[in-house]
């Protein structure tokens, strides 16, 4: 376990402004795919639960790293090829390889990055992305993906709202079940961003591999305070309505490429990935 981990889960930290206490009886979305990525922010309860799903859907690993591919891809194409300058990543996860705020500041330094997500072990680890980013650049905030009011009025203090923001929803949407309105959200979110902003999203499938990843949705959700509502694509591609999807479109996460699909290997990978612009 990390220093951060622990210090949560014992109640201990050294800033006074982050949360001091970590449920360590339920799994959490984000330390499970951290611990599917080789990472150390997890407890024995998250590792519990990404086994299990493992076990039924050995290929697990590969789709979250494609998934993770997806965001740098995405973000890269944004502010090397769209000039976007400013992100919304909500539901961020922990920290790992290629996060928003480093691919943005590649292609520019002074791009503007505003995470937000509502897990302790996420949030302490806020610490280590505004101490390694150019001052002013990067911001965290805490907020459920459901207080759109919130995200929006506190996001408007670190981004300018009246120029393009690409809004990142990777992996998120599936721990918005349907009676919470998951399209209003997200219909929300672009209707306060201009035109010329973007909208990336990554959502698990219901319709590749169905059955394993039923079973792993259903590892991961027990006990878990956030169940996993998974999604086919017709349901995913009105997530984008009103928006125009990039090239190739709402594709496999795996085979999406700015521009073009990626080769057809002939495997599946059970999630969906699309890029698209507010005309």
């Amino acid at each position: 376990m990390s220093a951060v981990t622990d210090e949560l889960a014992e109640g201990r930290t050294e800033d006074p402004g982050l949360p001091v206490h970590i449920d360590t009886t339920r799994p959490h979305q984000a330390r499970v795919y951290d611990y599917w990525l080789g990472g150390k922010d997890n407890f024995a309860v998250d590792r519990e639960a990404a086994e299990r799903a493992l076990t039924a859907y050995p290929g697990l690993r590969r789709g979250v790293r494609a998934q993770r591919a997806f965001l740098a891809n995405a973000v890269g194409y944004l502010t090397s090829t769209a000039g976007v300058r400013q992100f919304l990543d909500i539901g961020t996860g922990i920290p790992t390889a290629n996060n928003t705020h480093e691919v943005a500041h590649a292609a520019d330094p002074d791009a503007r990055v505003v995470y937000v997500d509502n897990d302790p072990v996420v949030l302490a680890h806020a610490r280590a992305l505004l101490i390694g980013s150019r001052a002013g650049t990067t911001s965290y905030l805490d907020a459920d993906l459901r207080d759109t009011g919130k995200i929006l009025t506190e996001a408007a203090a670190h981004l300018d709202f009246s120029q393009p923001i690409g809004v990142l929803l990777i992996g998120i949407l599936q721990l918005i079940p349907d009676e919470d309105d998951p399209r209003g959200i997200v219909a929300r979110l672009m209707e306060a961003v201009p035109p010329g902003s973007w909208l990336a999203i990554f959502h698990p499938a219901s319709d590749i591999l169905a059955d394993q990843i039923r079973e792993v949705a259903r590892q991961v959700s027990v006990r878990a305070a956030t169940p996993t509502t998974l999604r086919a694509k017709t349901e995913i591609t009105r997530f984008f309505d009103g928006l125009d999807l990039l090239e190739p479109g709402l594709v496999q996460v795996h085979r999406w490429r700015p521009g073009s699909p990626a080769p057809d290997m002939g495997d599946d990978v059970p999630g969906y990935a699309g890029l698209a612009r507010k005309p």
